[in-house]
């Protein structure tokens, strides 16, 4: 729905019959208002006409949420947007708005990848949800039906993410921004630390197609991160990673039928798995752009 758009307005005049224009002469003093067929009025305060202009959007936009809020908020779509302007205002007080556009855009086409993988497996999931300065969040009602299907979901992300990166690399090279260039130095590091082997990453993820015993090496890894650079995002990955490695260990006889699969099913996802870090690996070392000061 258009917002209600004001007309254009000039000098405030109150126009009377219009008449031939006279010769120019000194205006004479004892004129009396009307004489000359119209009557001059004082042009009123611009103060009055600015805060006008400036309200009335926000008044069209109070009606519009008063009226629709209730089915917008419904909408994942609107849910979506919302969460992902929210980040962009966050991410552009570091980084600036064009750099917290890419960045957001990028993190949303890695978590496409996700929610189409678990909607081609047939399991319900939510749009992505973002969250300042922790990524973007999905979802599901329902776990998929094995570790082979949870390691395709998790892998999905990174390999879409990292053709994302990947366009935005080939842009950066035929246009000579080092913006983008910066933008796909990120994209590609993301989906390279993502790639760590714990829950809630997607590393573990695939890693459940493996062996339980990756999750440790990546907790170990995780943890020897969170000290060399203390970092609260970091604290909060060993965490939620220590509390689902202990709770799958614990589950590890009620769901052994999750984690039996084929040899080859374990080959491939280790093939991909393997291929996708050596190859983001090289990228972000490519793509890495000096810092000039």
């Amino acid at each position: 729905m258009d917002r209600p758009r004001e007309l254009e307005e000039g000098p405030d005049y109150r126009y009377g019959p219009v008449e031939a224009p006279e010769p120019a002469s000194l205006p004479n003093p004892t004129a009396v208002d009307g004489d000359r067929g119209y009557e001059p009025v004082q042009p009123r305060s611009g103060a009055r006409d600015l805060l006008r202009k400036l309200f009335a959007p926000v008044l069209a936009f109070g009606f519009l949420v008063l009226k629709y809020g209730a089915l917008l908020f419904k909408l994942k779509v609107f849910t979506t947007a919302a969460s992902m302007l929210v980040s962009i205002a966050a991410y552009t007080w570091i980084w600036g708005l064009p750099f917290a556009i890419g960045f957001v855009v990028l993190i949303f086409v890695h978590e496409l990848g996700h929610v189409l993988e678990l909607r081609r497996l047939g399991v319900p999931a939510s749009a992505p949800l973002f969250i300042p300065f922790l990524g973007a969040v999905i979802g599901m009602k329902q776990l998929p039906d094995d570790a082979w299907k949870e390691a395709r979901v998790g892998l999905a992300g990174p390999i879409l993410g990292s053709v994302g990166a990947a366009a935005v690399w080939i842009a950066a090279e035929a246009n000579g921004s080092e913006l983008l260039m910066s933008l796909a130095f990120v994209g590609f590091f993301l989906n390279l630390f993502n790639l760590i082997p714990v829950v809630p990453l997607d590393g573990g993820r695939a890693a459940a197609a493996l062996h339980p015993a990756v999750w440790l090496v990546g907790l170990l890894m995780m943890v020897g991160l969170a000290v060399v650079s203390p970092n609260p995002i970091l604290i909060i990955i060993v965490i939620l990673g220590a509390l689902e490695l202990w709770r799958r260990w614990q589950e590890r006889g009620e769901k052994a039928e999750y984690y039996r699969l084929e040899v080859w099913q374990r080959a491939t996802i280790a093939v991909v798995y393997l291929g996708l870090i050596a190859v983001l690996a090289i990228a972000v070392s490519a793509t890495h752009v000096e810092r000039t000061f």
